[in-house]
């Protein structure tokens, strides 16, 4: 070993000793986790050592090694960010993908139970509901249709909501949360 690379050594080692443990704690003001720290502050002595040949062991190393540091630091935290968006954006992703397939199965399953209840009317209340609620038609419109009178449209279709109400209760703690997750 020749004298010059004998005084790098020794001047790398001392400076490692000197400032290491400070380094650490300086690190830890930014990033919280012990062994991170010290990673990151290894990192700046790996890349010293690596550019030795490049860097001035003769001139005060305290300001520049502390620079390093925080510089380690801020792109450490950066990264973090980054990874952390990334995640969250892919959980996101997936929770949102669940959410539309769980939607559309509770919308899908929910239509087929409102078809059986619709079903289950007697079938002059059905073909009321059916005009009304899925043809649009206005009570008058559907008693000239069917030829029967306003009064009694609204009594089939009084009946109709009572007994759809009563068949698809069990929807209804569904449809509250449904709507309330639309307004959210």
């Amino acid at each position: 070993m020749t004298i010059a690379a004998n005084t790098i050594n020794t001047s790398y080692e001392e400076m490692f000793r000197t400032y290491f443990s400070q380094l650490c704690y300086f690190a830890r003001k930014y990033v919280t986790d012990v062994d991170t720290s010290k990673e990151l502050v290894h990192n700046v002595f790996v890349t010293i050592w690596e550019n030795r040949s490049e860097f001035d062991f003769n001139k005060p190393a305290k300001s520049y090694l502390f620079t390093a540091v925080y510089n380690r630091c801020m792109n450490h935290i950066r990264d973090q960010k980054k990874f952390a968006s990334h995640q969250n954006l892919d959980e996101a992703e997936t929770l949102l993908e669940h959410s539309v397939n769980n939607d559309y199965l509770v919308a899908a399953e929910l239509e087929s139970d409102i078809w059986k209840a619709i079903n289950t009317l007697p079938e002059k209340c059905k073909e009321v509901f059916i005009l009304s609620r899925f043809e649009g038609k206005k009570y008058h419109e559907i008693a000239e249709h069917l030829n029967i009178s306003v009064k009694t449209v609204e009594t089939q279709m009084t009946k109709a909501l009572k007994s759809l109400r009563e068949y698809l209760a069990d929807y209804l703690h569904l449809l509250m949360i449904f709507l309330i997750n639309k307004l959210w």
